[in-house]
């Protein structure tokens, strides 16, 4: 085996996985597993792979949370905190409980079970691309230091929950989550990124198609011009965590089709535009 291929491959290595029985997921668990990795899936429903362990997590639940910590005994290289609800669910609270609250909850419990060299890798959203505009309130949740406290935070501020059904919020909090640590786990050696994925052939694809409907999906278009599979999704979490990014933290990668890149270009085209247009002769 040559030593670009080790880059790359996880043998000897323990990877957890939460939403492994899914979509984005069960292509995690399912790459990991061919490039050699001990894998631990979590998720509410067992996945059709054959994994090393897999333990039933509800990240809703902080007593599920917690049981589920304590049954993956033993070192974790890499962290892969893939399991999500989108806003289809019609509960915002919920959603900001389970995208992030559940999952902060559940990567600090794992963390002390984290040694030098190991790696984070969340999952994010196209739908967070205004995280830097909208940081001001996001920050109010990143500081709550616990679920409940949380839950709170979202009971006294229900306008930025409900904007974008909690989804939204959610998504923003995970990419400045990871920045906001990057120094706290890098002096543990631990990296900590995450992928913003555009729209994707997932479960959460068919609960936006049942709760906004069709039109709804066709109104994301892209310059690659279709949507993504789980594996396009899966094996670029699967990079980051690799030892081929080992000098990357901190950052969110959109896994998108170009559609950020298109936004930006576009925009700075109006910045010209009205900068030209106010120029004096």
């Amino acid at each position: 085996m040559g030593q670009i291929e080790d880059l790359w491959r996880y043998d000897g290595r323990r990877a957890v996985v939460t939403g492994c029985g899914s979509g984005i997921g069960a292509e995690a668990a399912r790459q990991l597993t061919e490039l050699g990795a001990e894998v631990v899936g979590l998720d509410l429903q067992r996945p059709a792979l054959q994994l090393k362990e897999f333990h039933e997590l509800d990240l809703s639940d902080p007593v599920s949370i917690d049981r589920a910590v304590a049954a993956i005994d033993g070192p974790v290289d890499a962290l892969f905190n893939i399991a999500g609800v989108s806003s289809g669910i019609g509960d915002p609270r919920k959603v900001v409980t389970i995208n992030f609250l559940g999952t902060r909850h559940f990567t600090e419990a794992l963390i002390p079970s984290m040694p030098s060299g190991a790696a984070i890798a969340n999952v994010s959203s196209l739908a967070a691309s205004e995280y830097r505009s909208n940081a001001a309130v996001t920050a109010g949740l990143l500081d709550t230091t616990s679920m409940a406290d949380g839950v709170a935070w979202c009971e006294r501020n229900p306008q930025p929950v409900a904007d974008g059904g909690g989804y939204r919020l959610s998504k923003e909090a995970i990419i400045l989550y990871g920045m906001a640590n990057v120094a706290t786990l890098g002096a543990k050696g631990i990296r900590i990124n995450c992928t913003a994925p555009g729209v994707t052939d997932t479960p959460i694809l068919d609960q936006l198609r049942s709760a906004y409907g069709q039109e709804f999906l066709d109104s994301f278009s892209t310059p690659i011009g279709r949507v993504a599979g789980p594996d396009e999704q899966a094996s670029v979490l699967v990079f980051l965590n690799s030892g081929a990014a080992r000098y990357i933290t901190g950052q969110v990668i959109w896994v998108d089709g170009g559609s950020v890149a298109q936004r930006v270009i576009g925009d700075v085209a109006d910045e010209r535009r009205r900068a030209e247009h106010g120029r004096p002769e």
